[in-house]
């Protein structure tokens, strides 16, 4: 039987290297479920991954997607997999393979998702909405009424930290490249919003920041630029501040001397939710599912869906995923709604 996948057989520029394939139809092993795609998201880590960017390096020929949503039809031998046969779940692929009508993952991979989620919040339930609650609750663990200082605040996960920082009670320093993501911030709640548009104003962001924060510096900080931006966040941290590098948008290192840290007895971790994720125990991922389920319905942790596209459609789909005139993200869809 023959299954439609999207692959690439080198790095490259996304339009130009996906094409839609026809391949056999893969069978789980042990310990594996084959799971019937129906939505996933195109994430910028997918663009990065087909790139030759990203921190995972594609064994070519490769499939991206890293996350979405599908049902389990066949499982291989093993008592979880069985669980999970006829079941509506979010599948996490930290290999990628996601593009697919089907793909075989772990059955520790997947997780059923409730039925008062569409297919749409469903396929983009981890990247964003899981990354922005671990790292701001469960790491940082941000107290009510602290400032964090996070860049990228225009983005979508951006977003979802500044609408999570107004459910939890703590404030936001916003950095943005662009002036017009000001008002939007703004009316979702963010505290403060400074524009870096150009490196004159990045050489001046440690000031303002701690303008803003107070002057003993910030306590708690994220970063998905890195560069000359992310070490402006480092060096505004204060005694026993800490910062989570998630992101490389700039595709610079942080510089930084040692003594930034030394002095202000701070620090620098990285934060890759696969990574999380893998260390964590099954009730812990329940727990999870069911408290970002609760916050996407509220809205606060809402994805916007700028489009769909179907498998024949990847090549508009990657382009339409970096576009600034469309707000929201780019879907594949991949088979028709559930029911």
């Amino acid at each position: 039987m023959l299954t439609r996948t999207v692959q690439f057989s080198a790095p490259g520029e996304p339009s130009q290297v996906l094409h839609l394939l026809s391949l056999r139809q893969p069978l789980p092993g042990p310990g594996q479920v084959l799971v019937k795609m129906l939505v996933s998201p195109v994430n910028p880590s997918d663009l990065m991954f087909v790139r030759g960017h990203y921190t995972l390096k594609a064994q070519c020929p490769a499939t991206p997607g890293f996350e979405g949503v599908g049902i389990v039809t066949a499982a291989g031998p093993g008592l979880r997999g069985r669980l999970f046969v006829g079941r509506r779940v979010v599948v996490l692929n930290p290999q990628g393979g996601n593009w697919s009508e089907y793909a075989v993952v772990p059955a520790e991979n997947v997780v059923p998702i409730s039925s008062s989620l569409s297919d749409q919040q469903a396929a983009t339930f981890f990247v964003n909405p899981a990354t922005a609650w671990v790292m701001t609750r469960e790491v940082l663990r941000v107290p009510r009424g602290e400032w964090l200082v996070l860049t990228a605040a225009g983005s979508a996960l951006g977003q979802m930290v500044v609408r999570l920082a107004k459910h939890c009670g703590f404030r936001t320093f916003c950095v943005v490249r662009r002036a017009a993501q000001r008002s939007l911030l703004n009316s979702l709640g963010a505290d403060h919003v400074e524009v870096c548009s150009d490196e004159i104003a990045v050489a001046g962001v440690t000031e303002r920041i701690r303008a803003v924060v107070g002057s003993a510096g910030a306590r708690y900080a994220i970063d998905a630029v890195g560069g000359s931006l992310g070490s402006a966040l480092v060096n505004s941290l204060g005694r026993g501040g800490r910062l989570l590098a998630y992101g490389t948008l700039s595709g610079q290192p942080l510089s930084f001397h040692p003594r930034t840290l030394m002095t202000a007895g701070s620090s620098v971790e990285g934060f890759w939710l696969g990574n999380f994720m893998a260390e964590q125990g099954l009730l812990f991922r329940l727990n999870l599912v069911r408290r970002l389920t609760r916050l996407i319905r509220s809205g606060v942790l809402h994805t916007e869906i700028g489009g769909e596209w179907g498998l024949d459609e990847v090549q508009a789909a990657v382009q339409a995923a970096e576009d600034s005139a469309i707000s929201g993200k780019c879907l594949l869809r991949i088979h028709p709604v559930s029911g």
